[in-house]
């Protein structure tokens, strides 16, 4: 450890054997330093002769080079202090201290075995207390720099005895330290892998107990995170002593890993499998054996973190097998796992092989196929095999291998191993870092899970975070609530819904921990507000407070709030922080009085907190201005403790407090947490007779549309004789035939599984989006036909290129907007209405569809008026033949029918929108747009005269009526296309409008 520059070993003598003589020799051989205060037995003057005592006594021996003497000289001249003693003869030498010069010059000192630093000369320097990795030496000092220069001093037996008082294996650990005094008692662990020693505090699993003459500590709900070297560490009759005990925890049944746990076999398409049994690393000694061996071989390989037996059987057995890992070691009972293997045969349903994310084999109907994580992941990828065949979505729990180690960190530390002051920020920093890597549900959950337990620490210890802490927690919830991380969040909500409520809950309690030293502190981001400061004093406008976030957002707390906080000299700090997208992430709760009608909020929330001297307070009141508010307010908070702990917006102490003219609302709250708006949404409530209503009338009209195609091809022959009418019935047959299909997949959607995973969702959807879009656009080619041949009457329309572009127009387009729609918002999972198998409302159905189709209906409505205006002007010369003509005067009439109804439709439509409370609307809403298509057969065809001539011919029976059933069948049908799609969006537009 000494330079090798250096001349010299310093020796620190402190105990001397002295025999008590007339006779004193003085010989100088090396110089002797007396110490400032030596703690030995002092020599009393009255001893008799031939007495022994022990003296101690700080000697320097300065040597020409760096070897320790073999012997050390015999004669030494004792301190000058001693001279005026009587003589004594000095018989025997010991070394409890070595010094040496580092290389820097300072000198360091350990004690020699069997020798210890007094306690109290350790306090001196705290350098002491950094390492104890030396059994005989529990505090090295540089104790020779300073006012009180001292030596190691001869240790007593151990005053002490620690004890182990649980049997093992077992749940729980209690360490006993019998001791008759013992002060500054700490615990620690010291891992086997790493040998980090990692400080053991009072946490969820962590209790410390002390009574009169014992000490003890006991872990509750042991894992093999516990297994290590425990030591006490504690000071006793003038030492620092250290005891410990090392403790083996076994491994439970759930860490030996499976996979696959179970799996079914085809021996036509495959000949062998192998099977994996991993256990984490641990320092017992286990061993592991598959069974049966017959045609297999087995081999052991490691990961970072697990050790696993990979058992390769080569030859298929001929029926059903179990085989079984199992893992023994000494003095523990042997951990079995076992994995049934499931024979396929001939005629069996099975799924046939894939390569989705990963290489699926031929699996058994009923059976979830298993395979394991990419690298530096850890969990199992799953896929069902469904009873049909069909394999069912991927189910991936795979979560990055760090992510999942800060979790196990912080979870621990919540536990009670290590030390918030140090762990906590290390852990936010290092967290920040991977949220960019996080790909799967499971990885989010596992960073929120993190946030939580580090909330959870600081609030139980009063840990206080630094700025740069805070900053790496607020640079987290950005990236959280960012949108490229948004898709994962309805994925792991469905299995952990009050995920969104919990991680609210985290961040509220850490950015309050903020360092009151700290102050003031801003941070601004796209998600994550921040303003953080002290107050001073108050004025007659009191705290306010504005965010850049949209909408726009300011808040006040009233000077009679503060006015009592501040005074001499109160130290008072402010947080307030807005939290974006977050309140879409949190359950749709609410309470008694709010649950009958859903709502929507503005996408922020306000968390507001005051802490006066270190202590909160949670009732003062605040002002809150949301700008830009529509629809029924409601000014209301999140309270965490409603519906069993998934919390739910409640409007208890908050009011709406004043609304202006303008769209801004501003709420009135007498108490702090984090706030937010309701807006009513204009959805239709939950309403069972409505929904039934609903149900018959599509199903009416998909029988109805079916008449309407049977009849419409018996009079094709009679109806169709020129161009327009050829025309109109094309536009009117592929009409029908769209809304047959959208009002079919309607009305099937609810019995497909809902949920983005879900490919036969997804193709539900989009079909009806797609079909109910190209209803209305050949109602739109039938429309630009029409007002073309009365704009253009002897201007001769090409048959082929008229149907080519109607084709485009009635086809191409709207598949052209579905697909787009489709394009954009299904990576993001936006594309479909939560737990529908339909198009999303949020936004998505207002551009993509509904402002389409008021488009049509606009220009249907100018066709319309052009149409009329030309039949008012015209003259004898402009009309075209009689019977081109009459199908003209047939298109114009079922439109002058057919386009009020529609509009009709839509203003109930919207009325209901603004509305939402009006059963009149809701019902007549329903009504107009489940029965299209029962009003097109009525009105389009039973009531036609042309229609019910043809029958009559057809089937010879007699009629006098003549009519051009088919040509109001196509316009009506054009109408009612659009109409019934109206209807059919009854449950679906109706909602996603509101939106």
């Amino acid at each position: 450890m000494a330079s090798l520059a250096l001349s010299q070993l310093l020796l620190a003598m402190t105990l001397l054997r002295l025999e008590l003589e007339s006779t004193f020799v003085p010989t100088v051989q090396s110089e002797l330093k007396p110490s400032a205060g030596n703690s030995g037995q002092q020599l009393n003057q009255n001893n008799g002769v031939g007495e022994l005592a022990l003296v101690s006594s700080y000697v320097q021996l300065e040597f020409p080079n760096r070897t320790l003497p073999q012997q050390l000289p015999e004669n030494l001249t004792l301190p000058a202090a001693w001279t005026s003693l009587r003589p004594r003869m000095l018989i025997a030498l010991g070394l409890t201290t070595e010094c040496r010069d580092k290389h820097d010059g300072i000198q360091f000192c350990f004690c020699r075995p069997g020798y210890l630093w007094n306690a109290a000369l350790c306090s001196l320097y705290p350098t002491c207390h950094s390492d104890v990795r030396s059994e005989s030496d529990l505090c090295r000092c540089l104790s020779f720099h300073g006012p009180v220069s001292g030596y190691c001093q001869l240790l007593p037996p151990v005053p002490a005895n620690l004890t182990l008082d649980s049997q093992l294996p077992s749940d729980t650990l209690n360490l006993i330290l019998k001791t008759a005094e013992a002060t500054n008692l700490k615990w620690y662990l010291q891992h086997p892998d790493n040998h980090k020693r990692i400080y053991l505090r009072p946490g969820t699993n962590v209790f410390q107990m002390s009574t009169q003459g014992q000490s003890g500590l006991h872990i509750a709900s042991l894992s093999r995170y516990w297994t290590g070297t425990y030591m006490s560490i504690f000071e006793a009759q003038g030492f620092r002593w250290r005891l410990h005990r090392v403790v083996q925890v076994p491994l439970k049944k759930e860490e030996v890993v499976q996979l696959p746990d179970k799996l079914s076999v085809s021996c036509a398409a495959s000949t062998g499998f192998q099977l994996s049994c991993c256990i984490p690393h641990t320092k017992l000694n286990y061993t592991a054996l598959w069974s049966p061996r017959e045609g297999s071989q087995a081999s052991l390989y490691n990961t970072s973190d697990s050790q696993c037996l990979v058992l390769t059987v080569q030859r298929c057995p001929a029926a059903d097998t179990t085989y079984t890992c199992t893992l023994h070691s000494p003095n523990l009972l042997p951990l079995v796992a076992p994995v049934s293997i499931t024979i396929i045969q001939d005629g069996d349903t099975t799924c046939p092989e894939d390569f989705s994310v990963v290489a699926w084999n031929v699996t058994k109907a009923g059976f979830v196929a298993q395979a394991p994580c990419p690298v530096n992941k850890r969990g199992v990828v799953k896929r069902l095999c469904g009873s049909d065949g069909i394999w069912g979505p991927i189910q991936n729990s795979c979560t990055e291998a760090k992510i999942l180690s800060l979790c196990l960190e912080a979870q621990l530390l919540l536990e009670g191993q290590g030390t918030p002051d140090e762990e906590v920020p290390r852990i936010l920093k290092e967290l920040q870092e991977q949220v960019g890597v996080a790909s799967t549900p499971s990885d989010l959950r596992e960073m929120l899970h993190t946030v939580t337990f580090l909330a959870n620490v600081v609030a139980e210890t009063r840990t206080e975070l630094t700025d740069s802490a805070l900053k790496d927690l607020l640079t987290t919830t950005d990236k959280i609530l960012d949108g490229n991380i948004s898709s994962l969040w309805t994925l792991a909500q469905a299995q952990e819904p009050s995920m969104g409520s919990d991680f609210l809950a985290a961040v509220e309690t850490l950015v309050h921990s903020l360092d009151p030293q700290q102050h003031p502190f801003f941070f601004s981001s796209s998600n994550v507000f921040l303003q953080s400061q002290l107050l001073r004093h108050t004025s007659p406008s009191g705290y306010q407070m504005s965010f850049s976030a949209w909408p726009l957002l300011q808040a006040r707390i009233p000077w009679h709030s503060l006015a009592p906080l501040v005074h001499n000299g109160t130290n008072v700090s402010i947080t307030s922080l807005v939290l974006q997208k977050l309140d879409h992430r949190l359950p749709s709760n609410y309470i008694q009085g709010l649950w009958n009608t859903p709502y929507t909020t503005p996408g922020l929330i306000l968390v507001v907190s005051i802490t006066a001297d270190g202590q909160a307070f949670t009732k003062a009141e605040l002002l809150i201005d949301f700008e830009d508010m529509n629809g029924t307010r409601h000014c209301v908070f999140w309270n965490h403790s409603l519906h069993q702990g998934q919390g739910a917006w409640s409007d208890k102490g908050c009011q709406v407090h004043e609304a202006n003219a303008s769209t801004a609302t501003q709420c009135l709250c007498r108490h702090l947490t984090a706030f937010s708006i309701l807006m009513s949404q204009h959805t239709v409530p939950e309403n069972p007779t409505l929904d039934l209503l609903s149900q018959v009338g599509v199903g009416a009209s998909i029988l109805a549309l079916l008449v309407c195609l049977v009849i419409y091809r018996l009079v094709w022959g009679v109806v169709v004789r020129n161009k327009v009418a050829f025309f109109r019935h094309v536009a009117l047959y592929n009409m029908v035939i769209c809304l047959l299909v959208a009002d079919t997949c309607f009305l099937g959607s609810p019995l497909v599984p809902s949920g983005h995973h879900s490919l036969f969702c997804l193709v539900t959807a989009f079909l009806c989006h797609f079909f109910y879009l190209a209803t209305f656009f050949w109602m739109l080619a039938q429309a630009l036909v029409l007002a073309h041949q009365l704009l253009f009457v002897f201007h001769q329309l090409s048959k082929y290129l008229v149907l080519s572009l109607m084709v485009i127009l009635g086809y191409l387009c709207p598949l052209g907007l579905a697909g787009v729609t489709l394009g954009l918002y299904l990576p993001p999972r936006k594309y479909l209405w939560e737990g529908k198998c339909l198009l999303s409302g949020d936004g998505v159905m207002l551009h993509t569809f509904s402002e389409p189709v008021l488009a049509i209906v606009t220009v249907n409505a100018l066709v319309l008026v052009i149409v009329v205006l030309k039949l008012l002007r015209r003259s004898p010369s402009e009309g075209p033949p009689s019977e081109k003509r009459h199908a003209l005067v047939g298109v114009f009439k079922a439109l002058l029918i057919l386009t009020p109804i529609f509009g009709l439709t839509w203003g109930l439509g919207v009325a209901v929108i603004f509305d939402p409370d009006s059963l009149v609307s809701q019902y007549a809403f329903t009504i107009l747009n489940s029965f299209q298509g029962v009003f097109i057969l009525v009105f389009g065809c039973l009531t036609d005269k042309k229609v019910l001539e043809a029958l009559r011919k057809r089937f010879r029976f007699r009629g006098t009526q003549s009519s051009s059933c088919a040509l109001s069948l196509a316009t009506n049908e054009t109408h009612t296309s659009g109409h019934s799609k109206e209807r059919s969006e009854h449950a679906s537009y109706e909602e996603r409008m509101a939106d």
